[in-house]
């Protein structure tokens, strides 16, 4: 494949993703999408499995059942069927059954508790997050705005020790076109705490804060979501990064008044312990959010 084809698909791709993270509470028409990028339906879903590793229904399925988990936790005052309303699911029985599907339980037994011991066998599954004895109980936020960020990243799937390597090649893009001004960013395109670890999509991403012309522009580039966060500023070894999201999203969220997003959640970091020697963190974790 051609490099000018690739980026092409890579573009399509990326924005038929950021389509569905912002409709994903309506009926997605993929037959309208694929008139809108100019192609048929058989080539939008070929160029996006090719690009993502799933097709376009598992995505928006994956999304919408992520959201929901979520809902189901933080919007105690909405009823399931209101919960699968917002995630678009047309009737409450389409919802039941994808949701025990995915989650191997109802709805209702989830929003119950059930969801604490589902996450903590994904972090018992990863060897660095099941010994870590991180604890953020007294970690206070800051809740932000943030502008959208251009990104240029490398995608890989499944959230384990392989993602150094990764990081590694970016490393070598950023040598290779002699960029002095950048910010690393770590993006969860699947949410971790309830995604196995090995089906998660984790996107080792670089905003070039520079003005210059790139002479290696192999990797592809998309924009982060601009919106609230609560900010997370925070310290530590490598495997306390899954305890971080588990404790935000399962611990802090519930009790602060707030939502998430279909946005994914993201780190800033000041130091990677993907690339330190010592494997210690210093990050900056964003969460999206809004009132509930």
């Amino acid at each position: 494949m051609k490099k000018s084809t690739k980026l092409h698909h890579a573009q399509i791709s990326n924005a038929l993703m950021y389509y569905i993270y912002q409709h994903i509470d309506s009926d997605i028409n993929i037959d309208e999408l694929a008139r809108d990028f100019g192609t048929s339906k058989f080539h939008l879903h070929r160029i996006f499995k090719e690009q993502m590793g799933m097709n376009i229904y598992e995505t928006i399925k994956s999304i919408r059942l992520q959201k929901a988990s979520n809902l189901l936790i933080t919007n105690q005052f909405s009823t399931v069927t209101e919960v699968a309303n917002m995630c678009g699911y047309a009737s409450q029985t389409s919802f039941i059954r994808s949701f025990k599907e995915r989650f191997g339980m109802t709805p209702k037994s989830w929003r119950k508790g059930a969801y604490k011991s589902y996450s903590n066998k994904i972090l018992q599954s990863s060897k660095t997050a099941s010994i870590s004895k991180a604890t953020f109980k007294r970690l206070e936020p800051h809740i932000v705005k943030q502008p959208s960020i251009k990104a240029y990243y490398i995608r890989h799937k499944g959230y384990n020790i392989k993602i150094k390597q990764v990081w590694q090649k970016m490393m070598a893009w950023i040598y290779t076109n002699d960029i002095q001004d950048y910010t690393e960013i770590g993006i969860y395109h699947d949410n971790p705490i309830v995604t196995a670890l090995e089906e998660c999509f984790y996107i080792a991403a670089v905003q070039v804060k520079e003005d210059k012309q790139l002479e290696n522009t192999s990797l592809s580039s998309f924009e982060i979501p601009a919106g609230v966060y609560a900010r997370f500023d925070v310290k530590g070894a490598y495997g306390d990064i899954l305890k971080l999201i588990q404790w935000a999203y399962h611990s802090w969220l519930p009790e602060s008044g707030y939502e998430t997003t279909t946005a994914p959640s993201y780190t800033v970091f000041v130091k990677n312990h993907f690339l330190a020697e010592d494997a210690q963190f210093d990050v900056q974790y964003f969460l999206p959010v809004r009132l509930v």
